[in-house]
Formats: C-alpha cells, structure tokens, sequence
C-alpha cells in the first residue's frame, strides 16, 4: 500500500538508512523472501538471493540501494512466476 506521497514503507527504510532500519530490512528479507523460497524448497534461487541481498544490506549509497532493492524484488517476481507456473 502507497501513501499519500506515492511511496511503500520499504521506500522510506530502504532510503532512510539507520542500524535499526538495516537491521529490520534484514529481518523482514528472512521471513518474507527467505522463509518462502526454503517453502518452496528452492535452495538454488536461495543461493542466488542470499548474496544479493547480503550485498543491499551492506551498501551506503542510498541510490545504488534502492536499485538493488528493486532488482531483488524483480527477482522474486520472476521466482514466483516460475514457481505458479510449476505447481
């Protein structure tokens, strides 16, 4: 859901980064995108998200983080696809 400005909540952690923000994106990455690949039994896409993600979690600049932030869950995206198209 978008606020009035047009933006996600991950906009705002994503971009206003703090420890504590970094620290619950990461959190928020092991339930909502690992939790499900492990359900999905899909460690080769887990190995392929765990160093991206590792990767946006470590990076300072803000512009080349929501970039990352973007591509993971561009990512996602195209796992899920593949994924409801396998059942």
């Amino acid at each position: 859901w978008k606020d009035a400005n047009g933006k996600l909540a991950m906009d705002y952690l994503v971009t206003n980064w703090t420890q504590e923000n970094k620290m619950l994106l990461q959190t928020t990455f092991e339930k909502w995108l690992f939790s499900r690949l492990e359900r999905w039994c899909a460690k080769s896409w887990r190995t392929v998200m765990i160093p991206l993600v590792n990767t946006l979690l470590s990076e300072d600049d803000k512009d080349r983080r929501m970039a990352m932030f973007v591509e993971t869950c561009s990512k996602l995206k195209q796992y899920e696809n593949v994924e409801s198209t396998s059942i």
